[in-house]
């Protein structure tokens, strides 16, 4: 199952600094911002792996994520769920090396999350909900 990202999902993930959490095989859970995070398509993110650490152990061990991405003035937020995989060659890889070029170093890897289900962050009674438009 995927779910779609909006315009107003778009601008919010270009706007502000995502945070990606994974989980490891004991089930310890890791949560760290990555400021590459990117739109690739309607169903799919791309960041890009800089450190090569918990993060990149965890998606390569199970894959499973979730990205939080929120502006908290405008008290707007979602949550995006799916799996992701780590490429370290061809054109992911070669697209984030692009991205980064003469701003940030040379990738580990290129994450790409198929985003699976959408949740609402914003307070109120649709909060941690499944969005709906």
């Amino acid at each position: 199952m995927m779910a779609k990202l909006n315009q107003a999902m778009k601008d919010l993930i270009a706007g502000e600094l995502s945070y990606i959490a994974t989980v490891d095989a004991d089930g310890n859970p890791d949560v760290g911002p990555k400021i590459s995070m990117r739109v690739l398509d309607d169903e799919h993110l791309i960041y890009n792996e800089m450190t090569g650490g918990q993060t990149q152990a965890n998606i390569n061990d199970n894959g499973k994520v979730i990205i939080a991405t929120a502006n908290a003035k405008a008290l707007k937020g979602f949550r995006f769920g799916g799996t992701a995989k780590l490429y370290t060659d061809g054109p992911y890889y070669e697209q984030a090396e692009k991205w980064a070029e003469g701003k940030f170093p040379v990738p580990k890897g290129a994450g790409v999350i198929n985003i699976e289900k959408i949740w609402t962050l914003d307070p109120g009674p649709k909060a941690g909900k499944i969005f709906e438009e």
